[in-house]
């Protein structure tokens, strides 16, 4: 296999002392991918490393895949990505793939960890109560997307109005108001999460607006899209570029 030599290192750091057996069964899909997604996607621009798996991370909840997810989060814990923030980019998945598509990443994460020898549950993140959290959503959702978000909560027709209620204070007052990360980083995830899953370009949209505003510019998606590009192929990654293209003109 002609396998880049900056390919195989950056592998060795991600998998230190394993080989695939994919290897010895499909040589020529390694050779290409491997160079693809190893090589030329890495060294397309300057994303640190612990950014790009923490994107890798959150593409691979959003497209469901569970089992690259389990080979690539000891991959993503060697490169930085700190316990902590791998639990809070699968708890703010639930807000936006529901649980019935995160469970099996949970129960994946937790395994994982108990093998690398890290104690369960970690240090509590929450920074809300029951009581507090739809005002703390509120504020979370004014700091990302501007002052008009500030009614929100009570906005609506009469017989969907507790939809936008819960999305102000379960997905933005239990979950972006957690520490581990900052709304920057949150909003990457979510965009992560968006562009992974397809069929809500919209919110896409919206949210490609969102990361603008905070300060995850242009270049920025446009790099994170390029990193995830391997995981989620070509179709899922054009509409994401088409929504952060509409998004900029805004």
């Amino acid at each position: 296999m002609a396998i880049t030599k900056f390919a195989k290192e950056y592998h060795d750091k991600m998998f230190p002392q394993h080989e695939s057996s994919f290897g010895e069964t499909d040589p020529e899909f390694v050779e290409r991918f491997d160079n693809f997604a190893f090589d030329e996607v890495v060294n397309q621009d300057d994303l640190d490393d612990k950014t790009r798996f923490i994107a890798i991370l959150a593409t691979l909840l959003g497209c469901q895949g569970a089992e690259e997810f389990r080979i690539m989060l000891p991959a993503a814990l060697n490169f930085g990505v700190t316990p902590v923030e791998v639990k809070e980019i699968v708890y703010q998945a639930v807000a936006y793939l529901g649980i019935g598509r995160v469970f099996p990443f949970l129960k994946i994460t937790n395994e994982v960890l108990e093998e690398r020898g890290v104690a369960l549950p970690l240090p509590s993140q929450a920074t809300t109560t029951m009581e507090n959290r739809r005002e703390a959503g509120t504020q979370a959702q004014v700091d990302i997307f501007g002052e008009n978000m500030r009614d929100f909560w009570k906005s609506g027709p009469e017989e969907s109005r507790h939809i936008n209620y819960w999305l102000v204070a379960n997905c933005f007052g239990d979950y972006y108001t957690r520490t581990g990360f900052d709304y920057k980083q949150r909003e990457m995830i979510t965009f992560c999460f968006l562009a992974a899953q397809g069929g809500c370009e919209p919110q896409l949209t919206s949210h490609a607006a969102a990361n603008m505003k905070i300060g995850n510019d242009k270049a920025f998606l446009i790099k994170i899209v390029s990193q995830c590009l391997p995981y989620i192929g070509y179709p899922r990654s054009l509409n994401a570029l088409r929504c952060i293209n509409e998004a900029a003109k805004q």
